[in-house]
């Protein structure tokens, strides 16, 4: 590993005295592996904002946090134009399949060592940051999938809450999530968004999902439209939703059970 050029780091981890900690240890093991700390952030999403306007090599993160926890934000970063790799460090052993399923350089448990953690950082160069997080891979995260969704829109990164969504509509190879105020494209999958947020949203057609509280009633098609058995009618938005034949009482169901 060349020492002229420090690795530049990103700590995250709500807690401040955890930081403090992996500060001394990578100030103990300058001689071997020279750093320059970026910054700190006490969750995933105050990474993601530091990481609007920098870039860094590496980010050690925790997995447990509050807003975002780590594994969340990890697969947001390979959506990034220049992604830095990961190592996490954490205190349960438990989330070690999710770590390296987003290949993660490596996994350490705390308290951690000082020779432990320089052979993490040793591991980089057999892992480019180009080559490593996958993008939009849709992880179940505490059980209920993710808190927010990623896409890019004029070479920035946009994170949209999952609990804003009003629908998901999937045209071509994008799908559209629209929100109160706006719309997003993102790169996912209807069929995989479905299977992770099976309480949230409700099949309404094979191109569209609606958030079960969006749902304000339904009008039947008149006999000659051609696009949909029925029409959902949404809080908040004009729009209506097409309902297909196979999915009307389903969805006639959620509002009157």
């Amino acid at each position: 590993m060349p020492t002229q050029a420090p690795l530049k780091l990103l700590l995250v981890d709500d807690e401040p005295l955890a930081r403090e900690r992996l500060r001394a240890l990578l100030g103990d093991i300058a001689g071997q592996c020279p750093v320059a700390i970026a910054g700190e952030a006490g969750n995933g999403l105050q990474a993601l904002e530091f990481l609007r306007s920098q870039t860094v090599d590496v980010v050690l993160s925790d997995i447990r946090m509050p807003g975002m926890d780590g594994i969340e934000l990890a697969s947001h970063l390979g959506r990034l134009a220049h992604p830095p790799a990961v190592i996490f460090t954490t205190a349960y052993d438990n989330y070690a399949v999710q770590a390296f399923d987003l290949n993660a350089v490596d996994y350490l448990m705390k308290p951690v060592r000082a020779q432990r953690l320089l052979a993490a950082l040793q591991k980089l160069p057999e892992r480019p940051p180009a080559a490593g997080l996958l993008a939009g891979i849709g992880l179940t995260v505490r059980g209920g999938g993710r808190s927010h969704l990623s896409c890019h829109e004029r070479g920035r990164l946009l994170l949209v809450p999952v609990a804003e969504v009003l629908y998901f509509k999937a045209d071509l190879k994008y799908v559209t999530a629209r929100t109160v105020d706006r719309e997003y494209l993102l790169d996912e999958s209807l069929t995989q968004l479905e299977q992770e947020f099976p309480e949230r949203f409700l099949r309404l057609h094979r191109a569209v999902l609606v958030a079960r509280t969006a749902l304000a009633g339904f009008e039947k098609a008149a006999g000659d439209d051609a696009e949909a058995y029925g029409w959902a009618l949404l809080r908040g938005v004009p729009e209506r939703l097409p309902v297909s034949r196979r999915q009307w009482a389903a969805a006639r169901g959620e509002l009157t059970g």
